[in-house]
């Protein structure tokens, strides 16, 4: 009876992950004349929807001068409108028992309301109002230009370890725009015109350079309605939009470096170049980097913090951009420990993967840990809107979102320890020992 009881519990398992891996998101897609890409995606089973739009605009669309005005209008967009009073667009969205946020990286700017169904037109109201009427005038530039430098003050600048980001794309990437962070440089939002900034909106802040997701409790056909409602009268940008076309030339040797900083324990920062997001390597890459450093069930932690006790911390921070990226591994050293020996120990464990096989119980813990993220990154409305939209924008293929899993799943044992060999190497890195400021001769 008890083998019969495992034996169908062992079924059920194998059936139960069957149906999950076959069950896709189901959505539908259409164009505006003007340019514009929606994406609708049905879920019924809450009475909520996520209405989306992502600009395929970031920091590298920004000029050497005038860095930061990707994430800038991430905070000017929320001024208000033509249409909306100025700050009150948070109290509409809160009034009608929804949220909204938004968020800007390196290569798009994402802004999306979650809403009770009955809101939908709500939502697509604000966004259109925000695709054509935003309030970018001197009354809003001022008040975000102090918003902005007093927050690269408070998370760049005045936080332990805070600068590490620019410090390492700065030395990382000497042609290519992400050679800056999003936050930019407060100097050129301080020195920037009223007129640049209505430039760049112009610039990017069109429908021919977004898409936008409805996911939710929502149908089709009245959702298509709505979008034409508000989004047809919107005009596309005429002519190219400015696209960096600077190509990062491959790494012949390492990069060393030590940063003073505002810190008690020293950190030791290792930064690899990694291809683009979507490409062959990329997925091999991503598992090797969750390997290594991401969880406390990864090598190095294990290793450092777990069994020689040479750290107290090990993270990974991956950078995955639409251009070749970085794979990031941090380790804070014990008490007393120097950098140089964290640092050798870090490299031993690299070395492992560049020279062994991974045992096969490991492998296939690392495969039902990406399962697991793909999954939980796709469980909610939310999630799933905002997957659809970065797919869409990237790769021009929404349909990812059912068939990513499946190329992390294609990644061998081999291929770890062909990409460990490829890219993980100490030509082709960073390397960023931080010290307390005490220690600055």
């Amino acid at each position: 009876m008890k083998k019969i009881a495992v034996l169908l519990f062992t079924i059920l398992i194998i059936v139960s992950g069957f149906i999950s891996r076959a069950a896709e998101i189901e959505f539908k897609e259409f164009d505006l004349p003007n340019g514009l890409h929606v994406i609708v995606h049905e879920d019924n089973s809450v009475p909520i929807v996520a209405v989306s739009v992502m600009y395929h605009v970031g920091s590298k669309n920004e000029m050497p001068d005038r860095t930061g005005f990707a994430h800038f209008f991430e905070h000017l967009m929320f001024e208000g409108t033509k249409n909306i009073e100025r700050f009150q667009y948070d109290k509409i969205v809160e009034q009608a028992g929804g949220t909204l946020n938004a968020n800007t990286s390196n290569d798009r700017t994402y802004y999306y309301e979650i809403l009770p169904s009955n809101q939908l037109e709500l939502g697509l109201w604000l966004e259109s109002e925000r695709m054509l009427h935003a309030r970018v005038d001197s009354i809003g530039i001022a008040t975000q230009k102090g918003v902005v430098i007093e927050e690269k003050k408070q998370s760049y600048d005045n936080r332990p370890y805070g600068s590490f980001l620019p410090e390492i794309l700065k030395r990382s990437f000497t042609k290519h725009p992400y050679n800056w962070a999003t936050i930019g440089d407060p100097e050129h939002i301080r020195a920037a015109k009223d007129e640049e900034f209505k430039s760049f909106y112009d610039s990017f802040y069109v429908p021919n350079n977004a898409v936008l997701v409805l996911a939710g409790d929502i149908k089709f056909k009245d959702a298509k309605k709505l979008v034409k409602k508000y989004f047809s009268d919107i005009p596309a940008k005429e002519g190219e939009i400015y696209r960096p076309t600077a190509v990062e030339e491959r790494k012949q040797e390492e990069v060393r470096d030590t940063v003073y900083d505002n810190i008690q324990l020293p950190a030791v920062f290792q930064a690899y170049h990694i291809p683009a997001m979507g490409s062959t390597d990329y997925y091999a890459v991503e598992m090797l980097s969750q390997l290594l450093a991401t969880g406390q069930s990864s090598r190095l932690y294990k290793s450092l913090v777990d069994e020689q006790q040479l750290a107290i911390q090990v993270a990974a921070i991956p950078l995955p951009f639409e251009d070749p990226g970085l794979a990031i591994t941090l380790a804070l050293p014990n008490m007393g420990l120097d950098c140089a020996t964290l640092e050798e120990a870090m490299d031993k464990e690299v070395e492992k993967v560049q020279n062994e096989l991974i045992p096969d119980k490991e492998f296939q813990k690392l495969k039902n840990q990406v399962e697991n993220n793909i999954v939980t990154q796709n469980s909610t409305i939310a999630t799933r809107a905002n997957t659809l939209a970065r797919n869409y924008t990237y790769f021009n293929d929404a349909g990812r979102i059912n068939t990513d899993l499946d190329k992390y799943l294609a990644v061998t044992k081999e291929d770890l320890k062909r990409v460990a060999n490829e890219y993980f190497r100490k030509d082709n890195r960073v390397v960023l020992h931080y010290l307390p400021k005490s220690e600055e001769k």
